[in-house]
């Protein structure tokens, strides 16, 4: 909250990234950008299928857009992410919603 209060709506999706991160880490958090999710299909082992904007402390991820709208596809992506890359907790953020509590959707998956 504190990133988008700052910065407000209107900014890349990459410059959220960058000061979200910092913003964790400031508080202490174990945090990792562009972390590779590996895919397999049948014989095929693809290492960096996937990369989550933000892992932290290693179990929480965090996919950022900075959209007008958040879609179904959006939503999938996460969930996407978390069941491939064994996780159980997501959120996907929307920064260019005001409030972002209205652009802030949470997920599950229970390994």
């Amino acid at each position: 909250m504190e990133v988008h209060r700052h910065l407000g709506p209107g900014m890349l999706e990459s410059t959220y990234k960058l000061c979200l991160e910092y913003q964790l880490m400031e508080a202490g958090f174990v945090v990792a950008r562009e972390v590779p999710v590996r895919l397999q299909y049948k014989d095929l082992n693809i290492e960096r299928a996937y990369f989550i904007d933000l892992l932290v402390e290693g179990k929480m991820v965090l996919e950022l857009k900075a959209v007008e709208h958040l879609s179904p596809e959006h939503e999938a992506q996460v969930l996407t992410y978390i069941k491939h890359g064994g996780y159980h907790l997501g959120f996907l953020m929307n920064f260019n919603s005001s409030p972002l509590k209205n652009g802030t959707r949470r997920f599950v998956h229970n390994l």
